[in-house]
């Protein structure tokens, strides 16, 4: 069973690639976007563009482009534009993010849950800097260590102690970069929760409803390993920033 499918089944009922209440996408998006009636935004990892449909239907003078490497994804973002009335505003591109050019630059740009796509932090704020207009706004979601990361909690994401920094330093590294952050929501331990039962519950559901399917027992498996290595390892450890950032 591959990481994307995977990933789409885990989202089925929280499409927000990240932990994040519908509460705090909104207040997002709408510091993100405020005071543009109209503009043109970019998602770079959008999944099935989920970030990108809020802002439409929130926007009505707004356009949007958003860049995904899952074909799938992609297919079902075009079918939720099209029942929410936005297909003629929004393109799809099935691209890797790293290799996305365009000709115009946007008014915002969004990487949240995603930054692996570039390498991590810092080079997806290098490849942002290339997309945006002057005076436009990057809204990029990152993990950060909340505390010192045990042996379990790293064994529980499958990473190593460098990937990530504290959230003092991480907004130091930001800041480095030339970006100021004029925005920004941590994860609650509570949208945390939330966003990892609805992660390993949307898998292990799918398994138990489709006993017979060939992926089912690796679905369940993805599902027990996740839950275990979040509950036994990196719970109250990782955190999860959201800045909200503009150009120096």
């Amino acid at each position: 069973m591959d990481r994307q499918q995977i990933s789409r089944l885990a989202h089925a009922h929280h499409p927000i690639a990240a932990p994040l209440a519908d509460g705090s996408v909104a207040r997002l998006l709408d510091r993100a976007m405020a005071g543009t009636e109209q503009g043109r935004a970019l998602e770079l990892g959008c999944g099935e563009g989920a970030w990108l449909l809020r802002a439409l239907a929130a926007g009505p003078g707004w356009r949007a482009v958003g860049v995904d490497l899952d074909a799938a994804a992609l297919t079902r973002a075009r079918e939720s534009a099209a029942a929410l009335g936005v297909a003629r505003r929004i393109g799809l591109h099935h691209l890797d993010a790293r290799e996305f050019t365009a000709e115009e630059p946007f008014d915002l740009v969004l990487c949240v849950g995603a930054t692996h796509a570039f390498g991590g932090l810092l080079p997806t704020l290098a490849a942002a800097r290339e997309l945006l207009a002057p005076g436009g706004r990057l809204l990029v979601g990152e993990g950060f260590w909340q505390r010192e990361p045990s042996g379990a909690a790293l064994d529980g994401l499958g990473a190593a102690r460098e990937d990530f920094a504290d959230l003092a330093t991480t907004t130091e590294r930001v800041l480095a970069e030339g970006w100021t952050p004029v925005f920004g929501l941590v994860s609650t331990e509570q949208e945390w929760d939330e966003y990892e039962f609805a992660w390993t519950g949307s898998l292990a559901e799918w398994a138990l409803d489709h006993p017979d399917h060939p992926d089912a027992a690796a679905a369940r498996e993805a599902a027990d390993r996740h839950r275990t290595g979040w509950l036994h390892g990196y719970r109250g450890t990782l955190g999860f920033v959201t800045y909200l950032l503009r150009r120096d």
